[in-house]
């Protein structure tokens, strides 16, 4: 079982073991993409000198100071820019739909068309504010056009949140709804910072500790990446995937994707979507696109499951089969299906999800000891147990019968539909959209769900602004690199998406992806919390981490 640990004290890291400079990586060559789709070419936005960061204009300074952490393993702060004063607060109106808008009874949102933005434009003029429409604009992925996201509506600008917030009560106080925005978030090539950026590398040839993907005491409940570090002894750590966090969507802390851990399947990927795959002994790591299927065995029949370790019905992240709304990855949505067959191993909780249906309990050795209704309770030491919901229930209950066996088959597939077989030290952590492939800019938010049809404000949010962020992947030398990016303040602006790209580019990465980000990006070292996460409550507990751990012969 992976374990937790808690980390304490406030060790300087940076300073300690002394200061280096970090070379330039040179990026490997480029080449196409092996899905048989040429990426589009997307050229970094600004000319950087090679050792520096792509973000801002290239005459920002930049400092990095990197600490070995153990063998094999070091830290890199980078620091990049400094306050701009042309950054300030201002207001972003939330722009209803109205009687311009394609769909006049849609809630109001950040985004929607010029009409509408003009619309309400017009009636904040008309109750005494200064509105400005601005058009927002959104770089080109690989699978994603860009272009025109919509129009916002933003009153005045101010050197303080505070001025904002007030302004926002008056805004209130006559109908509108908004929130208080820092202009430094909205991704502009020209804000000059600042940004704070960490990396962890994981030298392979001089590595001899341990690297793993850890979920604590078991998958239901979520812990701080401070207290799954510090369980494991780990020398430093970053969060992980993508996990459900409201109760509504799910178990909490249930992973939202793939998630192997000591090479058993233990939550099913979003159908298609990327992982990371990582070994104990730090090599060979690599991002890959999984699928996977699953059975459940009788003696003379089978029958296919929907599902590994999560409430039956409720699918997070969408991507399973006949998934309502979709089949396909949605990002943040919780998509529904009343007919589930799901599979529970003892790694999931206490308890099973309770809830109509059946549910066949199974003991160590795969018989049937149960057939429970409804469904939900503990299991027996050991043991495992199949739910089931909807029309299922009828198809569980003839082939459970008392005392019979029953093999519960789960296999995960790579992009191709072939069988992957993960050694017992291999762990895969789930994430997107990817970010470089090759040595080349290859972002995939259309792909793996960050694209909502029909809601522009969602892309802007999550993928077009700048946020904190989780990066992984690998540089030309087969180094393991971990990033995080501070977000969401004044004093470290975070990343968009393409910007994410472009700095993991620039760090020299071959393969990189996004990972979970905004207030679970969380960085330990040496038993230090290292950056500030953004949730005003301080560190999130989050579903699974990344543990780099010391070299214990």
């Amino acid at each position: 079982m992976k374990k937790r640990k808690r980390l304490c004290g406030a060790a300087a890291v940076f300073g300690v073991l002394g200061v280096l400079v970090m070379a330039g990586v040179t990026p490997a060559q480029a080449s196409t993409d092996p899905t048989g789709a040429r990426p589009n070419p997307q050229p970094d936005r600004k000319a950087h000198p090679a050792d520096t960061l792509p973000l801002g204009p290239s005459d920002l300074t930049e400092t990095r100071t990197t600490t070995t952490l153990q063998p094999g393993v070091t830290l890199t702060r980078i620091v990049r820019g400094e306050s701009d004063p042309a950054l300030g607060w201002t207001v972003e109106v939330s722009i209803p739909g109205g009687v311009t808008s394609p769909d006049p009874d849609a809630p109001p949102a950040a985004l929607r068309d010029r009409a509408s933005a003009d619309d309400l434009a017009t009636r904040l003029r008309q109750d005494g504010f200064s509105p400005r429409v601005e058009q927002v604009t959104t770089p080109r992925t690989a699978d994603y056009a860009g272009g025109t996201l919509g129009w916002r509506v933003r009153v005045g600008r101010y050197d303080t949140q505070s001025a904002a917030t007030s302004e926002r009560g008056r805004l209130r106080a006559a109908g509108y709804t908004g929130s208080a925005v820092y202009t430094g978030w909205d991704g502009d090539a020209t804000d000059r910072g600042p940004w704070h950026i960490d990396v962890l590398t994981i030298d392979p040839h001089r590595f001899h500790g341990g690297l793993e993907a850890s979920y604590g005491p078991d998958l239901e409940n979520r812990e701080t990446t401070s207290e799954l570090a510090d369980t494991a002894g780990a020398t430093a750590a970053v969060n992980a995937g993508f996990f459900v966090l409201d109760p509504k969507a799910g178990a909490p802390g249930d992973p939202a994707g793939v998630g192997v851990y000591d090479g058993r399947l233990l939550s099913e990927p979003v159908n298609g979507r990327p992982g990371l795959v990582i070994h104990g002994n730090g090599r060979h790591s690599e991002i890959a696109r999984f699928s996977w299927r699953g059975r459940v065995v009788g003696a003379d029949t089978s029958l296919s499951l929907t599902g590994i370790n999560r409430v039956p019905g409720l699918i997070r992240n969408c991507g399973g089969e006949h998934d309502i709304p979709t089949s396909l990855p949605l990002h943040d949505v919780t998509c529904t299906n009343p007919d589930e067959l799901v599979a529970f191993t003892p790694d999931f909780a206490q308890s099973t999800p309770q809830g109509e249906g059946a549910e066949a309990v199974l003991d160590a050795h795969g018989r049937v000891v149960q057939l429970r209704s409804p469904r939900g309770g503990p299991l027996p030491a050991g043991g495992s147990s199949v739910q089931a919901t909807g029309r299922r229930v009828a198809e569980l209950t003839a082939l459970a019968q008392a005392g019979h066996r029953l093999h519960i088959s789960t296999t995960l597939l790579d992009r191709h539909g072939h069988p992957v077989k993960p050694s017992p030290t291999t762990d895969i952590v789930n994430g997107g959209p990817e970010l470089v492939r090759d040595g080349r800019l290859h972002v995939t938010p259309a792909t793996d769900g960050m694209v909502h049809p029909g809601d522009p404000s969602w892309y802007y949010g999550w993928v077009h602004k700048r946020n904190p962020r989780t990066l992984a992947g690998v540089d030309a030398a087969g180094r393991t690199v971990l990033v995080t990016a501070d977000g969401r303040s004044t004093s470290a602006l975070g990343l968009s998406i393409t910007e994410s790209a472009e700095v993991a580019k620039a760090l020299g990465l071959r393969d990189a992806m996004n990972l979970d980000g905004g207030g679970s990006t969380t960085l330990v070292a040496d038993h230090t919390l290292l950056n500030q996460p953004s949730d005003a409550s301080g560190e999130r507990p989050v579903g699974d981490a990344l543990l780099i751990l010391p070299d214990r012969n």
